[in-house]
């Protein structure tokens, strides 16, 4: 089997990737709203798990992503954010390609406006913890498909799909 074309990761769009590759990537079937400034975004998987505690996302992302894309399994609580426009800056300045959270984020006009992917299930405006309590790096599970780190990870408008 011939390996698909390369296009650059902000063209790609994961219908024509799916059509392309198929049962060797996970569709997740969760609606998650696309929130931030840019519409298509990949990259390898890093990874948090943490509840209503923002902390470890915030230090993770004050990191070199080089194009990583930080996926957040919060729970899917939107009783509290897990990123606010601050956060989300400091994602930009340090290279990362995006944001999937299983939660909530704020600052949504803030954030629509930055050079970041960024998909979340809503908006709270109440902030959360800040003890960084959770796990970075470790298998998540959003919506039945496996995130582990390192795998790429793409979306867009119509969804996310990630490497078996």
């Amino acid at each position: 089997m011939n390996a698909p074309a390369q296009r650059p990761a902000d063209t790609v769009n994961t219908a024509d990737l799916y059509d392309e590759r198929g049962e060797d990537l996970a569709s997740v079937s969760l609606q998650f709203q696309s929130l931030g400034g840019r519409s298509h975004f990949s990259g390898p998987v890093r990874t948090i798990r943490c509840f209503q505690d923002n902390g470890l996302v915030k230090s993770t992302l004050a990191t070199p992503g080089n194009g990583a894309v930080l996926v957040v399994d919060g729970g899917g609580s939107l009783g509290t954010a897990l990123m606010g426009d601050m956060i989300a800056e400091s994602a930009v300045a340090n290279g990362w390609a995006g944001v999937v959270i299983n939660g909530a984020i704020r600052d949504r006009e803030a954030i629509a406006a930055l050079d970041l992917g960024v998909k979340a299930l809503g908006s709270n405006p109440r902030k959360s913890a800040k003890a960084s309590a959770g796990e970075v790096d470790v298998d998540v599970v959003l919506d039945g498909v496996t995130f582990r780190p390192g795998v790429t990870v793409w979306c867009d408008p119509d969804g996310i799909l990630v490497e078996r």
